[in-house]
């Protein structure tokens, strides 16, 4: 493992940023489906058009066996290879596999799983995973809310498992709550999950009392906010909560799961955040990985307006991937923010001292 103080000095002059992406993602076929293939072509047209803002690009490596079912359980793993290899079908309302479905799903999961190898095996500072299916609502046996395999529930199982991680910091802030990522981890203080998503709203999960369990209380932050809230909320909410939790807990690499569809345009959610607002979330957090010297990894979860979700995505790497750390405008204090800091204070003393 890197200690912070050498990962301080790694953002002048290394190498490029890293981004993985599979032509795999376009074969999962869900038809006229929010989670279609428009949206990973959205993205990457965006990127392409941009000339993928001067990152690495490398097509990601199918999952290895061994690194899928330190999540998920074998059975279920061999239950979506059959389904797929028989044609596809549903799992359950929401959630469509197609022949091309397993596939994609190893080559999600062996995107995250790669990700953290580079940036924890190498003097990379940031990369992203870009590809679908999302994940974040996979649970280890049981498909849902769109998603096969918890992609970022890989990525930081294989940081601790692989790398000897002592922490992981995994944010999510698609506005969708992570219940998969939350119940994988309830129990793990390893790896610190915060999550800000909307409330009341699919999957019905994440309220403000769910902490974690066992020896993972405290390590679960569950951050709801209700529909109508944008910028203001959920910037504060980065800002005056989740970076001074990240300082607290200390982690060896901070990980995103960054869904778009708390976005003003998003047809799923009724949140109002805006592409300025996912880059100053962005840059709240990036400040917070320079600032620990560590490695920041984004990895696509949802996000469903093609042109908010492309326009936000370019907005959020373009933070990530600067070879400066930004300056980010100041955050006001938001009573939603001051209410969780307060809340979290007893266990998060740092946190509670943004209360006052």
């Amino acid at each position: 493992m890197r200690s912070g103080s050498v990962m301080r000095g790694y953002r002048n002059g290394m190498a490029a940023p890293l981004l993985l992406r599979h032509p795999s993602s376009r074969e999962h076929d869900t038809g006229p489906h929010p989670e279609r293939v428009a949206r990973i072509v959205a993205v990457e047209r965006a990127l392409s058009e941009r000339d993928w803002l001067g990152w690495e690009v490398r097509e990601s490596p199918a999952v290895e066996r061994d690194v899928l079912c330190a999540v998920h359980t074998e059975a279920y793993v061999e239950r979506i290879a059959a389904v797929s290899a028989a044609g596809g079908g549903a799992l359950d309302v929401d959630t469509l596999v197609s022949e091309g479905s397993y596939r994609a799903g190893l080559h999600a999961a062996g995107g995250a799983a790669a990700l953290v190898d580079a940036l924890l095996g190498t003097d990379l500072r940031a990369g992203a995973s870009l590809h679908r299916p999302p994940g974040h609502h996979a649970l280890p046996a049981r498909a849902m809310g769109f998603c096969l395999f918890n992609n970022v529930a890989v990525a930081a199982r294989r940081a601790l498992d692989r790398w000897g991680a002592e922490r992981v910091l995994i944010f999510d802030w698609d506005v969708h709550h992570g219940n998969g990522t939350n119940d994988i981890f309830h129990a793990e203080p390893a790896v610190l999950y915060a999550s800000i998503h909307e409330s009341p709203l699919y999957p019905g999960t994440g309220p403000a009392g769910d902490t974690g369990s066992g020896a993972g209380e405290g390590y679960t932050v569950n951050l709801p906010v209700p529909a109508g809230t944008g910028d203001a909320e959920w910037c504060s909410l980065v800002e005056h909560v989740v970076a001074p939790l990240g300082l607290e807990f200390r982690p060896d690499i901070v990980l995103v799961s960054a869904g778009y569809d708390a976005h003003v345009r998003d047809p799923l959610a009724g949140c109002r955040v805006t592409g300025p607002g996912f880059a100053q979330m962005a840059a709240s957090i990036r400040v917070l990985a320079d600032e620990l010297g560590v490695p920041l990894g984004i990895v696509l979860e949802g996000g469903y307006e093609l042109e908010a979700l492309s326009e936000s995505l370019v907005a959020t790497l373009e933070v990530v991937g600067a070879e400066v750390s930004p300056e980010p405008a100041p955050v006001a204090l938001h009573p939603l923010a001051a209410e969780a800091a307060g809340r979290l204070g007893e266990r998060w003393p740092l946190v509670g001292a943004v209360a006052g």
